[in-house]
């Protein structure tokens, strides 16, 4: 994996690869990452780069770029019970 200081245009992935941005949503709502330096980003990405992005609350920006967009909604949870987070299930 590149160090986190290699930018998403370095040259062209030769074979398919994936980019988990895992929770990149709060990173961009709390200010750490600005949208337009996402959006920049993922406009420059290499040939054969897939990138996932995770978190609640895409920009306009964002939902209209993806190609998938999945929402998900709790059906049933322990927590409903009184059951706490628990480590090595939910975190």
């Amino acid at each position: 994996m590149p160090p986190a200081s290699v930018p998403l245009t370095s040259p062209p992935c030769e074979i398919r690869a994936l980019l988990v941005l895992d929770e990149i949503m709060a990173a961009v709502n709390s200010g750490f990452v600005a949208n337009e330096r996402l959006l920049a980003a993922l406009d420059h990405r290499p040939d054969g780069l897939e990138v996932v992005l995770t978190g609640r609350g895409p920009s306009e920006e964002l939902l209209s770029r993806a190609d998938y967009v999945t929402e998900m909604r709790a059906v049933k949870h322990p927590y409903e019970k009184g059951v706490g987070a628990r480590k090595g299930v939910e975190y």
